[in-house]
């Protein structure tokens, strides 16, 4: 009652023009009237790129902003949306179409059709969207939007609202492409200049460059995609990457003026950030679920630390030979281990972990967070994609780092030698991770005087994430700045 006093109070001058002319006539058109005058003024929109490792972040970082008083709408296509499930609270799930409802990427002929048709369709479907709300006295006033889906600036512009980029790598490969941009790096790059200096970066060995950059004829449709959002970079509102600024400052006090680059991370549910009564526990968005709980349960009959968890993200494939390879470094090491084996990939090996029985447990798929937090846990072998990287880091696991591609070699560099939370994994000339070497990686982190250096130096960067996702942190302050603009109701300048 207190509100409708206050629009009573309020409504006396012009009220032709005011949605106050209905306060005084039926219920309905009382109720739509206050609606108007209470309506939202931060009022988001997020679309994230349709795979795992890109929804897992862009929705962490909605649930933040919504924590926080935004309002917020998550649009995703129609065969991902059933992915998320339960929907976080008071965000609203939309869907966009990409052209291929049904099946997504997997549907399309190629990679650049499929890309081709998220633009088209995509574009039409958002500003479809916008309009929506628009209607329902609820407008948007930002669009947060992958960096793999440039075209949603264009929207933003159509409508005169702000534009946001949200990059789901690491600043320090972000950096790289910039520096391509930039006229820096070119292709086809020469191999006889390697080592490389950039600005805020390491010297750069040709391995440690991404997978893209590489070998950029590989994935010429992803590298182009990749290319274009570094292009418009500079007319966002503000870029928003899935760091934080003490895990790159080198980088962040090099570049400082240079690009208006964001950290916000990392993008991980706060109960793995030292916040166990967060009741943030999951993302809230997953591809596969586990056929069981059972590797919980097996995870609590063994001792700490003791344990190696393999798992080579949603996306990545192990072909027969190289787990014959795995199986043979894992017996060697003389741990346990729990390995993820999605049923996508090749057939195990006739007679695969024969004679092991306790030691080892196979599963299709498992909760990584779970997993990474349990005391059991002392050492992952990961792909090295960056959502993985984050949440070891956060978490507090030391890593085995056996980079595939895309941003993985980089991060893989940045893992051993920069951070000092792991060890990295070569690869022998046909591309395999052989048994002995994942044996010396996994003796490394576990066992002796090196494996303390780097169980030190990953319980310091957990603390630091911690602190930078906290009240009055690094991230959490970039956040509640970006808040603050959208809630006072200012709209954008075309």
């Amino acid at each position: 009652m207190r509100k409708e006093a206050y629009a009573r109070r309020s409504c006396w001058g012009n009220v032709s023009n005011s949605p106050c002319k209905y306060l005084f006539g039926t219920k309905k058109q009382r109720s739509i009237a206050i609606a108007k005058m209470n309506r939202q003024k931060g009022n988001v929109i997020v679309l994230p790129y349709p795979a795992q490792g890109h929804i897992n972040p862009l929705l962490q970082f909605t649930k933040l902003l919504v924590s926080k008083g935004l309002k917020a709408t998550f649009a995703t296509t129609p065969y991902t949306i059933k992915y998320i499930h339960p929907s976080p609270p008071h965000i609203t799930i939309e869907a966009i179409s990409d052209g291929f409802d049904e099946g997504g990427c997997k549907h399309a002929p190629t990679v650049q059709a499929y890309l081709d048709s998220y633009k088209s369709v995509g574009s039409k479907s958002l500003a479809e969207l916008i309009v929506k709300l628009r209607d329902s006295f609820s407008p948007v006033n930002c669009i947060i939007y992958d960096s793999m889906l440039p075209w949603a600036l264009d929207v933003a512009k159509q409508f005169g609202i702000y534009g946001a980029v949200f990059l789901t790598t690491s600043a320090s490969v972000c950096s790289m492409y910039w520096q391509i941009k930039l006229g820096h790096l070119n292709f086809p790059l020469d191999k006889g200049v390697f080592p490389i200096s950039l600005p805020g970066l390491p010297p750069l060995q040709f391995s440690d460059l991404p997978g893209f950059i590489a070998k950029p004829q590989d994935h010429p449709a992803y590298l182009a995609a990749v290319m274009q959002q570094f292009e418009t970079l500079e007319h966002n509102d503000w870029a928003f990457c899935n760091t934080f600024q003490e895990l790159e400052s080198e980088l962040m006090k090099d570049l400082e003026g240079v690009w208006q680059l964001i950290p916000v991370g990392p993008m991980v549910p706060y109960a793995y950030l030292n916040q166990p009564t967060s009741g943030d526990i999951s993302y809230g968005a997953n591809f596969w679920e586990p056929a069981s709980q059972k590797y919980l349960r097996w995870l609590e009959t063994k001792p700490p630390r003791s344990v190696v968890y393999v798992s080579f993200g949603s996306m990545g494939t192990t072909t027969a030979k190289q787990a014959q390879e795995i199986e043979r470094g894992l017996k060697a090491s003389k741990k346990y281990f729990l390995w993820v084996w999605r049923e996508s990939e090749d057939r195990l090996p006739e007679g695969f972990l024969s004679g092991l029985d306790d030691e080892v447990l196979v599963v299709t798929w498992c909760n990584q967070l779970e997993v990474l937090a349990h005391p059991a846990v002392g050492c992952f072998v990961t792909h090295c994609g960056w959502n993985s990287v984050l949440e070891a880091l956060s978490i507090g696991v030391p890593m085995v780092a056996v980079a595939q591609g895309g941003d993985q070699p980089t991060n893989s560099k940045f893992v051993e030698e920069i951070w000092g939370v792991g060890s990295r994994a070569e690869k022998d000339s046909n591309g395999v991770l052989t048994g002995e070497e994942l044996d010396r990686c996994i003796r490394d982190v576990m066992d002796g005087e090196k494996s303390e250096h780097i169980n030190s130096n990953v319980s310091k960067w957990s603390e630091s994430a911690a602190r930078a996702a906290s009240l009055g942190g690094s991230s959490e302050k970039n956040i509640s700045q970006f808040i603050k603009i959208l809630m006072t109701g200012m709209e954008k300048y075309s």
